[in-house]
């Protein structure tokens, strides 16, 4: 049996850079964003997780589906698997790290390593469709 942990992901380039977390606790990046909660639209969980996590504000009329992935979960047992459906968007506010977030950081391909499967899947594509440096 296969568990599937379903998440959303702000994808946020700018300059050849993807943006990416460290929550508190984790060795690992991830691209913004998490878990719904409840019957959470996909808009509904990213405009909550980034507020929760980088204190900004996406721009709802901004927003566009960029891809969904799925991989094997990072520190999780064989089969489960997240799936993360990501989303580019425009914000205001200015990005700062809340409680639950150690670190952000601006990622190029050459970070790839530093990221879960599934986030590895989107520097993949950003990499072939030349946005990621």
């Amino acid at each position: 049996m296969s568990v599937l942990i379903d998440t959303v992901a702000w994808v946020r380039v700018e300059n050849g850079r993807i943006l990416c977390a460290r929550p508190r606790g984790k060795d690992v990046f991830y691209i913004p964003g998490g878990k719904r909660e409840g019957r959470e639209t996909d808009l509904q969980t990213l405009l909550r997780e980034v507020e929760e996590e980088l204190a900004v504000a996406i721009l709802p009329a901004t927003v566009s589906h960029m891809g969904t992935y799925e991989a094997q979960a990072h520190g999780h047992p064989d089969g489960v698997v997240v799936r993360m459906s990501c989303y580019a968007g425009e914000y205001r506010g200015t990005l700062t790290v809340s409680s639950e977030i150690e670190e952000m950081a601006w990622f190029s391909y050459a970070d790839r390593p530093l990221v879960p499967p599934v986030d590895q899947l989107l520097f993949d594509d950003l990499k072939a469709s030349g946005a990621l440096a």
